[in-house]
């Protein structure tokens, strides 16, 4: 009888050691996500939302065959060299690199693991990669690389919602790699819309306060917010100091307008995570990186806010209004 109890629960406890090493094994067998940003991870919970929703769509469900390891490094640059590290670490699969610091620091940490960049800015002329067509070694994705002559376009919609507008300044974060195109193209614009345009210079989270009182010691009658995760982290924050000073904002992201900004003209940035989504689905199944062409957005937004406007005592001209997707009454 006692033997028969023994050999009962050795068996059992085989059993049990059989199944967790099988899930074990199971789990192991599992591909793993790694995803770097140096935003929060509110500031892209909306769009990292949008992957995820790809990924499910192409069959991944994380829990079930997928494992997301997330790292955030909440606006400090700082923190992403060793995220980065320690999604290399983790043995991940593929990387997603949501912005070009992130893509930047993730190439620096790996030449091995795949990685797919969400938002990259000219990665050609950086030497992350060598062509969009066939980017070669470990990295590819989707790139921002609008003809920087976008840039004039924004000086435009302010110069027709803004009468009399002759000077107007430009938030920048000039570690945004990529960006000093930007700012080149807005400063060559400027002069023939009849604008000048002086740059304020963020590098940390504790600098807009004083960048606005600089702003407006510059005689600003408009601001034009330039892209970066720093920025982008802080969004809600410039949004309140444009509104405390008076200023017309214009910005890339559409939340700033959702935010009680004035206006925001982009491509959608939804697109870029939705297309992160198929090219880790395309890694996964076997593609290699190399042969994966690098995509260009084609989608554009344009949002005004007239309740602002309306604050501001700006009258938005009829030309505006036809051509804004959207409009916030």
């Amino acid at each position: 009888m006692i033997l028969r109890k023994v050999a009962l629960i050795v068996t059992l406890a085989l059993g049990l050691l059989s199944a967790l090493l099988a899930a074990e094994a199971q789990q192991a067998n599992v591909p793993r996500i790694g995803v770097l940003t140096m935003a929060s991870a509110s500031a892209y919970a909306a769009r990292l939302a949008a992957f995820d929703q790809g990924l499910r769509e192409l069959g991944w469900i994380e829990g079930q065959n997928i494992v997301i390891e997330r790292r955030y490094g909440e606006g400090k640059y700082e923190k992403l060299r060793e995220l980065a590290a320690e999604l290399v670490r983790s043995k991940v699969d593929v990387i997603v690199a949501v912005t070009p610091p992130d893509i930047r620091a993730a190439k620096q940490a790996t030449t091995t693991i795949p990685i797919v960049m969400v938002i990259g800015i000219h990665p050609v002329s950086q030497g992350l990669i060598a062509s969009l067509a066939r980017p070669g070694a470990n990295l590819t994705g989707s790139t921002w690389d609008l003809d920087p002559e976008i840039s004039g376009k924004y000086l435009d919609f302010l110069k027709e919602v803004v009468p009399r507008l002759s000077r107007v300044g430009g938030l920048i974060d000039p570690a945004n790699p990529g960006i000093e195109v930007y700012r080149k193209a807005g400063e060559a614009a400027a002069p023939k819309l009849g604008l000048t345009i002086e740059h304020v210079e963020v590098r940390e989270p504790t600098d807009f306060e004083n960048a606005f009182a600089t702003l407006i010691q510059q005689r600003a009658q408009a601001l034009f917010v330039y892209g970066s995760p720093l920025i982008r982290s802080h969004l809600g924050q410039i949004v309140d100091l444009a509104a405390k000073h008076q200023l017309p904002d214009m910005y890339i992201w559409r939340e700033a307008v959702a935010m009680g900004g004035l206006m925001s003209y982009s491509p959608r940035l939804t697109d870029f995570f939705e297309r992160a989504a198929t090219y880790v689905d395309k890694i996964l199944k076997g593609a290699k990186p190399a042969d994966l062409p690098v995509e260009q957005p084609t989608r554009f937004e344009f949002l005004v806010n007239l309740k602002r406007a309306k604050v501001l005592g700006l009258a938005i001209p009829q030309s505006v209004l036809i051509r804004a997707d959207q409009v916030i009454e």
